[in-house]
């Protein structure tokens, strides 16, 4: 059941990259991620009742898991927008290191050989994407991947609070205050640089609205599954990362992108790793 979760979760998650950049043509990093987590703010309103009834204690642990996400979010929202999408995609599978790592030493879940031929892959993709790269990967700006890797890190990080809020709580109260501090912290930072807003270009920008709702299905799913007693951190992180072969492909139906078969090539080798890692 969390296995079929998870895939649903990647799958969603692959569309959203490839829409997060369509978004990201009409409006800043900062507009659209406003917009984005006040939208999907709006869709988990209806767990209020839900949510006031979390053990106030916890709450301070999910403000904490949002602000990681919030920095998490603009440096991954920056690279998208400079990165060509496939390549962002795979770049984006490092969170498998840093969950695995966390996994391991935070949660204690043991590094079977099955891990460690997969994680051996996965490293191993990843080399030959880097060592391949194409003219418009080659010239992008050192800058943007270390945001990435940045990202991975952040996003290892919330998935392994995810799995500890998730045995205190439920899906609906953690998403309630997890998108509702999102949304503070995001409006703070607009106010504080007192960045303007293109408001009418936001409201034409129908990219924000798909990306929420499949935001909020996909973090319901992944939520749920991180409920499940015999889900683990590392096993989940893997199988997400069937989310690269719709960005590699959308990358390039969407945005015309090269070197796709290569691409695959690389990902396919990282999927072999996450095969021989939940076996």
């Amino acid at each position: 059941m969390w296995i079929a979760l998870v895939c649903f979760y990647g799958a969603l998650k692959g569309i959203r990259d490839i829409i997060k950049k369509k978004a990201l043509e009409k409006n800043t990093a900062m507009e659209v991620l406003f917009f984005y987590t006040l939208v999907s703010f709006v869709f988990v309103t209806p767990e209020v009742k839900n949510a006031l009834s979390l053990d106030y204690h916890y709450i301070g642990f999910i403000m904490i898991k949002s602000l990681i996400i919030f920095i998490t979010w603009i440096c991954s929202f920056r690279a998208i927008k400079k990165l060509p999408i496939g390549f962002y995609g795979i770049m984006d599978m490092s969170r498998v290191i840093f969950a695995t790592v966390l996994g391991i030493f935070v949660l204690g879940e043991v590094m079977t050989g099955h891990k460690i031929i997969g994680m051996s892959l996965v490293l191993a993709g990843l080399l030959f994407v880097n060592l391949g790269k194409s003219g418009s990967e080659d010239k992008a700006k050192p800058v943007y991947i270390i945001l990435v890797l940045i990202s991975c890190l952040g996003n290892a990080v919330s998935e392994l609070l995810d799995k500890m809020l998730m045995r205190h709580m439920n899906s609906g109260q953690l998403q309630f205050w997890y998108m509702f501090f999102l949304v503070i912290l995001y409006l703070s930072y607009l106010l504080v640089t007192r960045a303007k807003i293109q408001w009418r270009s936001l409201c034409k920008n129908y990219w924000i609205l798909i990306l929420s709702i499949l935001f909020v299905l996909g973090d319901k799913a992944l939520f749920i599954a991180c409920g499940k007693q015999d889900s683990t951190v590392v096993a989940m992180t893997l199988i997400k990362q069937c989310s690269v072969m719709i960005t590699i492909i959308g990358g390039r139906i969407v945005f015309k992108e090269q070197r796709v078969i290569y691409k695959l090539i690389c990902a396919a080798v990282i999927i072999a790793g996450i095969v021989f890692a939940v076996m």
